[in-house]
């Protein structure tokens, strides 16, 4: 009989009765669905890893330095022009390749503003495009040209301009001064759910600190450069000689030893899952010799007959191993299957998403394929030891 013939004759047999055949292989879909799953997850831990040390193809790596003042109500720049000529003084020591301050102000900033002749503290939008989120009461919005131009214009809340004037109207064509600029007032604008007091180019506020101030620091190191050792020595430099180390402090977090506390933390859950995964793969073994022990006694007059027009023990043997190592086949796949769904939608709660590479498929089939043919050789074996006469009898 040929390959084709004796591999659809034992799909047709597991068909048969599918009922068993599926509870027969639910261990082994639980078993390499655990291991799939963890391992994808700690594929994922790894990648996130490197991707956070990692800062260029070249294989420089960097971090970044916060500074976090002590007076929460402080708009001062934790890192100036001085920090850097102190960092870079010594920047063969540290491995450095450079530091660069980073404006930390994605959408916007907190700063001392002086609005008809009074400083107060503001929250304050910084626009890249002109903003349709704002609901404008008087006046008019600021347009691209303003942005485009670096016009020094500005706009405020109701709730401010009827703070500092006796009418909303009353505060356009005035000036605020933010950040030492002052900027005149084109529109006012409708608080509502928006906690911003002032709205202005983020072009222009970011001319007025110069490009050298700002509470993130990003430092780039060599490739092969213990990171978080060269970075906590930054940090000990800043803390007792930076502009700012008497008005708060200046810290790093981590993230290379974060992360390799998670990949610990997975790595020991990969082997209790892996164990779980033996006993659940071993006990899915058994039963599939079960299984089979019972299909050769059901199919004793099948295995007659075959012998009967000519097969050989070897044909029958090879006929029930293969039944056997279909059956795990398919649970391993169904297994990596439902092993890959369970790591991308426990990754949707974590930091990182999981990966699955080919090589995790390649386990899972392997895997499978071999616990069918040690639990399925036995019963194989039986099958074709099985003399006519006695059949016959």
């Amino acid at each position: 009989m040929k390959m084709t013939e004796q591999f659809f004759t034992a799909l047709r047999s597991l068909l048969t009765n599918r009922r068993r055949s599926i509870l027969t292989v639910l261990g082994i879909v639980i078993g390499i669905a655990s291991v799939i799953t963890i391992i994808s997850l700690g594929k994922g831990v790894e990648k996130a890893t490197l991707k956070n040390l990692q800062a260029s193809s070249s294989g420089k790596q960097s971090t970044v330095v916060d500074y976090y003042a002590d007076d929460l109500n402080s708009t001062a720049s934790g890192f100036e022009a001085s920090d850097l000529a102190l960092i870079n003084a010594s920047q063969a020591s540290f491995g450095l390749v450079k530091a660069d301050i980073v404006s930390d102000n994605d959408g916007s900033a907190e700063s001392e503003a002086s609005i008809n002749g009074a400083d107060q503290n503001v929250t304050v939008k910084l626009l890249k495009y002109p903003s349709s989120d704002l609901e404008i009461l008087s006046g008019y919005n600021i347009s691209k040209n303003n942005i485009m131009l670096a016009d020094p214009v500005a706009l405020i809340s109701k709730k401010l301009a009827t703070s500092f004037y006796s009418s909303v109207n009353q505060a356009l064509d005035t000036s605020v001064t933010v950040n030492g600029i002052s900027y005149q007032v084109i529109g006012i604008f409708k608080e509502d759910m928006e906690l911003d007091d002032i709205a202005i180019s983020k072009t222009v506020y970011e001319r007025s600190n110069n490009g050298e101030a700002g509470n993130k620091l990003k430092l780039t190191f060599n490739r092969g450069e213990n990171v978080s050792k060269q970075t906590k020595k930054i940090v000990s430099l800043l803390n007792k000689q930076g502009s700012h180390h008497l008005q708060g402090s200046y810290e790093h977090m981590d993230m290379g030893a974060i992360l390799k506390g998670v990949g610990s933390v997975i790595n020991g859950l990969t082997y209790f899952i892996s164990a779980i995964a033996g006993i659940s793969l071993f006990i899915a073994g058994i039963g599939v010799m079960n299984m089979m022990y019972i299909s050769v006694s059901e199919r004793t007059q099948e295995i007659g007959i075959r012998l009967a027009i000519g097969a050989s023990p070897k044909s029958i043997l090879l006929q029930f191993l293969l039944e056997a190592v279909l059956l795990t086949g398919m649970g391993g796949v169904l297994g990596f299957g439902i092993g890959c769904g369970l790591a991308w939608l426990i990754s949707l709660f974590l930091p990182f998403r999981a990966v699955v590479g080919l090589e995790s498929f390649i386990l899972a089939f392997s895997v499978s394929a071999i616990v069918g043919i040690v639990f399925g050789i036995f019963p194989a074996r039986q099958a074709a030891k099985k003399n006519l006469i006695d059949i016959l009898k």
